[in-house]
């Protein structure tokens, strides 16, 4: 028995890497294999009857890891310079205006529907409107350095802000100038918190010089963050703000004091720190995206009764993204494609308390709205890419006396 689980565990992350690898030439996201195989062991499972025990307690672990180490992933990436404020400043209204604006109307439809409060409805749309870091990063690998970046920058802060935003809708029975003014008080004090921490964990980045000392440093970040969630604080502040940090160690010698850390051997080591961050971010979300998958049951899938709504949010999505787009000056293809709903979706889908959940905002509607973004992405950029090789063809093509 043990040695068939080690054989199917070794076996389905071997898988995962495959469909990681193959996933930039065949264009399909890789969410979408994984939730088919996923899928489709369970279908073998039953066939064959093999007794499994109920694995639906492991899926909130694995989110919550995979929530933190997809956070701390993106904001490694995320780069701190002159250069990049124009992007910063791109793909943060991008993320959040879009997320804030979706949640309000869809709130608002939802409200209608039923009879439900706003704040129930905003509670159980926030998660239907967040771009997916853990999906949108590894599909636009091909695409211009530009369009790249800006996909990793909003898609990374779509995740922190739509978290943040979330707790916040959560947190309070009603908002207003209290709530705003609590909520202010409680990022002050992770902010302090936060820098505080990520100062001792760089200090031990450098300082430890003993051969395992990676994976100590990132318990200790899932440790603080499971400890500040306790005290309700926005935790994933914390994460981001050492993220920034490390990664962006190079761009901090204006400060005095950070020559302290020796910035050249913290740079060396935030390299290997971030490597490792992003082998443990696959693995954590492939096994997440398996473990989603099989859970699944087909009903949900071909649920015809969400279907229409499924549809319905996600042609709202690309409405009010292309008007993002143009208003923003940026070119529709292929960004307008990419805006995958994946992992954060999920994850805070689950921590929705059963009374404050509404009965068709369920399984069936976020697999659906996962599945369709996921494909409206892969589409769209095959339809990109499909462009761009026609127009290389037709350049190629030209006598250069024409363009005399």
């Amino acid at each position: 028995m043990t040695t068939a689980i080690i054989i199917t565990f070794c076996s389905l992350l071997l898988i995962a890497y495959l469909f990681n690898l193959t996933s930039a030439r065949t264009k399909i996201p890789t969410v979408i294999l994984l939730l088919i195989l996923g899928w489709a062991i369970k279908r073998g499972v039953e066939y064959f009857e093999v007794n499994v025990p109920n694995l639906s307690a492991i899926l909130p672990v694995l989110a919550t890891a995979g929530l933190i180490l997809i956070v701390l992933e993106g904001s490694l990436e995320l780069r701190l310079n002159k250069s990049k404020i124009s992007l910063i400043k791109q793909s943060m209204l991008g993320a959040l205006v879009p997320m804030v604006g979706l949640s309000l109307i869809l709130a608002y439809v939802f409200s209608l529907v039923g009879e439900y409060s706003f704040l129930q409805c905003l509670t159980n749309a926030v998660p239907l409107c967040i771009i997916s870091s853990a999906i949108a990063v590894p599909s636009v690998s091909n695409l211009s350095e530009f369009d790249r970046e800006f996909v990793i920058y909003e898609s990374s802060l779509s995740d922190i802000l739509g978290v943040l935003f979330f707790n916040f809708v959560i947190m309070y029975e009603s908002i207003g100038v209290s709530s705003f003014g609590h909520f202010s008080i409680q990022l002050v004090a992770i902010v302090i918190v936060s820098f505080i921490a990520t100062l001792g964990l760089a200090l031990l980045i450098r300082k430890i010089d003993h051969h395992v000392k990676f994976i100590p440093i990132i318990l200790l970040v899932i440790l603080i963050y499971t400890i500040l969630k306790v005290y309700h604080l926005p935790a994933l502040i914390f994460i981001l703000i050492f993220g920034l940090f490390i990664g962006n160690v190079d761009q901090l010698r204006w400060f005095a004091w950070i020559d302290r850390f020796k910035l050249e051997v913290l740079k060396s080591e935030s390299e290997k720190f971030k490597d490792l961050t992003i082998e443990l971010a696959f693995l954590v979300r492939a096994l997440f995206f398996i473990l989603f998958g099989f859970l699944l049951e087909t009903a949900d899938i071909l649920n015809i009764q969400t279907l229409s709504w499924s549809i319905g949010i996600v042609v709202l999505f690309f409405m009010v993204r292309s008007l993002q787009l143009k208003l923003s000056g940026l070119s529709f293809k292929p960004l307008l494609f990419v805006a995958p709903r994946g992992l954060i979706t999920i994850l805070l889908f689950l921590s929705i308390l059963p009374e404050q959940q509404i009965p068709f905002v369920n399984n069936s509607l976020i697999i659906q709205i996962i599945l369709l973004t996921a494909i409206v992405m892969a589409v769209g950029i095959m339809i990109t890419d499909t462009d761009e090789e026609s127009e290389m063809e037709t350049i190629e093509e030209i006598p250069s006396g024409e363009n005399n």
